[in-house]
């Protein structure tokens, strides 16, 4: 229901995520946010939602291995060059927003890891909310109209609609991979 819109559950097996969360959980976080974050490769200023001046790590071999899987796979043109892992825990989630243009490339993908969570899409023109449910180890990629078009957003909440009524969340992690123009 979104254009450009790609969501592919299992993307990451169990082992996989366990591994992954492992790693990221072994490196720094920064609590400069309400969340806790670790930027690689560019880091990401948030007061003009773009690349900042202040020197961020490079990407790590576990990001690393991402981003040339996503590029294997056909969802990049070259491999991401920009990382940005976020921790939220229950009742936390991120406002609607359009990653910032031109300062990133025509894709933006994301990692789901340890909690599911629903992701919110709005078309700015009418309105239309769309619900999308991000399971975890699922990868989710936005080009075209999701990616230039419409807002995404997590809604700061504990539970989120589910198949059979309301889930609780736990900690998710979500690792964000995109390129620099």
């Amino acid at each position: 229901m979104v254009p450009g819109l790609l969501c592919l559950d299992r993307w990451l097996d169990e082992d996989d995520q366990r591994r992954l969360i492992a790693e990221i959980d072994a490196a720094p976080w920064s609590s400069q946010l309400r969340r806790r974050v670790q930027h690689y490769g560019h880091h990401y200023d948030y007061g003009n939602r773009g690349v900042g001046a202040a020197a961020a790590p490079p990407l790590p071999a576990w990001a690393m291995t991402l981003a040339q899987r996503l590029h294997n796979d056909g969802h990049f043109d070259r491999p991401p060059d920009q990382v940005i892992v976020n921790e939220y825990l229950p009742g936390q989630g991120i406002s609607a927003h359009v990653d910032r243009v031109p300062t990133f490339g025509p894709v933006v993908a994301s990692v789901s890891l340890l909690s599911a969570c629903v992701m919110e899409f709005t078309r700015p023109e009418d309105k239309t909310r769309v619900p999308v449910r991000l399971e975890v180890g699922s990868l989710c990629v936005m080009t075209g109209p999701a990616r230039f078009t419409w807002r995404h957003a997590i809604p700061a909440r504990k539970t989120d609609p589910g198949p059979n009524g309301r889930t609780p969340r736990s900690r998710r992690v979500s690792v964000t991979l995109r390129t620099v123009l």
